[in-house]
């Protein structure tokens, strides 16, 4: 496996991995950090983040799940590099970003919103 910057070609391998279409995906590349996994050659997953006020954001973790703990691993590392926390919502139906999370180092910082009716756990690393 190998991680790397995702660029504006990737945007339709990304769409495929989300079901989201190619141009959101393209804004996503333009607008976010966006790292990818690639395993010989193919995309198989990748994170999204952005930094603010202090804190890390991650915006998105998708694909296989294999490789969510080595996705995570770079908003850690920029974070740490910038003297930042590093916060993320997870799905409470999707308990492989919990894992990775945990596994990770994240701590529970409580509820988070709902998105499209699915509610959200709130993850923090303040000292990463």
């Amino acid at each position: 496996m190998e991680l790397r910057d995702a660029v504006e070609a990737d945007a339709g391998r990304l769409a495929a991995l989300t079901d989201t279409p190619r141009d959101v995906m393209r804004n996503l590349v333009h607008d976010r950090t966006v790292r990818v996994a690639e395993r010989n050659g193919e995309i198989v997953g990748f994170v999204s983040f952005d930094a603010r006020e202090g804190t890390v954001h991650v915006t998105q973790l998708e694909g296989e799940t294999d490789f969510y703990d080595d996705l995570l691993d770079e908003p850690v590392r920029f974070a740490r590099s910038e003297g930042m926390a590093v916060e993320l919502l997870a799905p409470d139906d999707e308990p492989d970003t919990q894992d990775a999370a945990d596994t990770v180092g994240f701590e529970h910082a409580g509820s988070g919103p709902y998105f499209n009716g699915t509610s959200t756990t709130r993850y923090r690393l303040d000292d990463p």
